[in-house]
């Protein structure tokens, strides 16, 4: 039977996907990719396949999903299967560099960042292209704000360097990056699906980086904070916002397009000056079931879940008959 194929290494996050699917009578299964053996030589099974690896998988003990992830998809390429966010979506994924390379390349601004290899290097890199301005440190490879942090002196981020607390990236490299001060402490994260803008949602920054949408994700405590704390709190960690500046939006749909990117968030942040610098590219996207139930679309097609189950079975549609 043909179907859907979720591929994915974090059965927390399916969920709200799979009601979605159930709901509309999807037939669907998924492939969980930290192990396994795979036939190259023989055809994969049929249907429509939607990668959902995420950067953040080594944070859960499986250090090679993504690798493996990789392999699979070329194998699945390689045999005309259609692949929601295929090899060139999963490569953003594990790699801010590549992010910001892609952006910059479509018009897109990011803030300033430098490449750091070697734990060693860091603070020397910092004092060189940062003149003693506030820093963020972050990995190449993260996911869920994890191991974001904000230094304001030169003398933080050395004691952080040599300290216990510190914590090698899983593929060595850091980034050292501008810290865009915000007339608030929130950013916004714009969801696509399909390579369309679906809705934004701002996100509340005061309590710190780890900005995972997903319940599962709830978090106590935070890190770090993000900056100053604004007289104006928002109410709510994560908010529906009716819709973004419509040239922004039309550039980040032409990047995504670009990308060959399906399924994303894209988050984003207005500094002083009003600019906007994007910062973070999700393929591995998740929603806030609260802030959609708030906005009146939970459990519709104008949801994160509801439209990827729209698109993933309008593709399975497009699929069959091509096949037919």
């Amino acid at each position: 039977m043909t179907r859907i194929h979720v591929l994915h290494e974090n059965p927390a996050w399916l969920p709200p996907l799979a009601e979605a699917f159930d709901r509309r009578a999807l037939p669907w299964t998924e492939w969980f990719l930290h192990g396994g053996s795979f036939d190259l030589a023989a055809p994969p099974p049929e249907g429509v396949f939607y990668n959902r690896m995420s950067a953040s998988s080594h944070t859960r003990d499986h250090r090679f999903s993504a690798e493996l992830t990789a392999a699979v998809l070329a194998w699945l390429t390689r045999w005309g299967r259609r692949v929601v966010n295929g090899p060139r979506a999963l490569d953003l994924e594990i790699s801010k560099v590549r992010q910001y390379a892609a952006l910059e390349a479509a018009g897109l601004r990011t803030p300033r960042t430098v490449l750091v290899a070697g734990r060693e290097a860091i603070v020397a890199a910092a004092r060189t292209h940062f003149a003693g301005r506030p820093v963020i440190l972050k990995p190449n490879r993260g996911g869920k704000g994890l191991g974001v942090r904000l230094f304001h002196t030169l003398e933080g981020l050395a004691s952080h360097v040599e300290s216990d607390a510190y914590e090698t990236p899983v593929d060595g490299l850091q980034l050292l990056q501008d810290y865009v001060r915000a007339p608030r402490p929130v950013i916004t994260r714009a969801e696509f699906v399909g390579g369309r803008f679906v809705y934004a949602v701002e996100v509340d920054t005061s309590e710190g980086f780890e900005l995972c949408p997903a319940d599962v994700c709830a978090i106590g405590e935070a890190a770090c904070p993000v900056g100053e704390q604004a007289s104006a709190q928002p109410t709510h960690k994560f908010t529906v916002l009716p819709g973004i500046d419509a040239a922004l939006r039309g550039r980040l749909e032409a990047f995504l397009a670009q990308a060959g990117v399906d399924v994303a968030g894209v988050e984003f942040i207005a500094g002083e000056d009003g600019h906007v610098l994007v910062y973070d590219v999700n393929t591995n996207t998740n929603y806030n079931a609260d802030a959609e139930a708030r906005a009146g679309i939970a459990g519709t097609a104008r949801s994160g879940p509801g439209a990827i189950a729209e698109y993933l079975g309008a593709e399975l549609a497009r699929t069959r008959q091509a096949a037919a």
